[in-house]
């Protein structure tokens, strides 16, 4: 969905009709123009055939209703997946930036997908209507934005931050910047970057290993973007912005969840941690069918030394298993 494409359609038309057009799209959710009622019938009958708003997608839901996963098809025949968590009356959307993903971590699904293409800005942003439309039907809507989907969201930078200005913006999903979150597994560039932009967007640091010689293992990226330079990068964005950085971290049984390993991330953290403006978001790995996940038990003890060592420290819940929605499960087969 090019909304640039629906503001050429509309040239010479008045910018309020463009406006009301935008409008109907975004605020009011509109999944056929016959629906845009403050629109002329002839405006609705030329946007009907000119600019669809069908989204073609395949929606499953977790047999506990708490996730529900969709495969969303774009026009290359291309797919990927996309999906909308609820928890405590909070909506969110889990995007992707691209169709696979280029970074190869080894605890990922997505990774071994190889990488297709970069997603487009309309393409990201069709993600999140589809499901404002379907929570729209049950007088809800999207609180929670988050780039945790298919693909590293800093290597399409331009339609990653094209998108979520059209979020963000009071009229279009307006969704404010504090609830909408990018994950980047250390893009420095990227980190850099969203220093400067005016939207207040979260950012969240895909870490997984608290060591160079363990993350170049599991997260081939590391050889180019090792933590040192992910730790200067995230230090600068915290005193520029003054904004809360979470840093991420799957638990594999056996790989990363040492007492050590714990002791290792805690003195990493640290270096954010004069702003006290970090913390650490503990995940148990999902299955992908390469490792097991860490036991509950060491996920606990791992979570008390970070605290003893006053790391804020918190546990993903994990929606979607039962669908292969849940964190690193995001796989789009026969592409």
């Amino acid at each position: 969905m090019n909304l640039d494409k629906l503001e050429t359609i509309l040239k010479g038309y008045p910018a309020y009709r463009v406006n009301q057009a935008r409008e109907a799209v975004l605020k009011s959710l509109i999944d056929d123009w016959g629906q845009a009622q403050g629109l002329p019938q002839d405006l609705r009958q030329k946007l009907g055939q000119d600019f669809p708003l069908g989204i073609g997608a395949e929606i499953f839901s977790s047999p506990d209703g708490d996730s529900l996963k969709a495969l969303v098809a774009f026009a290359d025949g291309l797919k990927a997946e996309s999906v909308l968590m609820r928890h405590d009356n909070r909506n969110t959307v889990c995007v992707s930036s691209q169709i696979g993903c280029p970074m190869a971590c080894s605890f990922c699904a997505t990774g071994k997908m190889g990488f297709k293409r970069n997603l487009t800005a309309g393409e990201i942003i069709e993600q999140v209507l589809l499901f404002a439309r379907v929570l729209k039907k049950e007088d809800q809507r999207v609180a929670n934005v988050v780039f945790m989907g298919m693909g590293e969201p800093f290597l399409n930078y331009e339609n990653v931050l094209a998108a979520v200005k059209v979020i963000n913006d009071p009229k279009g999903l307006n969704i404010g910047g504090r609830h909408i979150s990018i994950s980047t597994c250390g893009i420095t560039e990227g980190i850099e970057r969203l220093i400067d932009e005016p939207v207040q967007a979260n950012l969240a640091v895909s870490l997984h290993a608290p060591n160079d010689a363990l993350r170049s293992k599991i997260m081939p990226a590391n050889n180019k973007y090792p933590i040192d330079a992910i730790m200067k990068s995230v230090l600068r964005y915290i005193q520029n912005t003054k904004r809360r950085v979470m840093f991420e971290y799957i638990m594999i049984n056996g790989v990363n969840d040492s007492d050590e390993c714990a002791r290792q991330l805690a003195q990493l953290i640290k270096s954010c941690l004069s702003l006290k403006l970090a913390f650490v978001n503990l995940i148990r790995y999902n299955s992908t069918g390469s490792f097991a996940p860490s036991a509950p038990e060491r996920v606990k003890a791992f979570k008390t030394i970070l605290m003893q060592k006053n790391i804020e420290t918190t546990e993903r819940y994990r929606f979607g298993r039962g669908i292969k929605a849940a964190c690193g499960q995001l796989i789009v087969n026969e592409q």
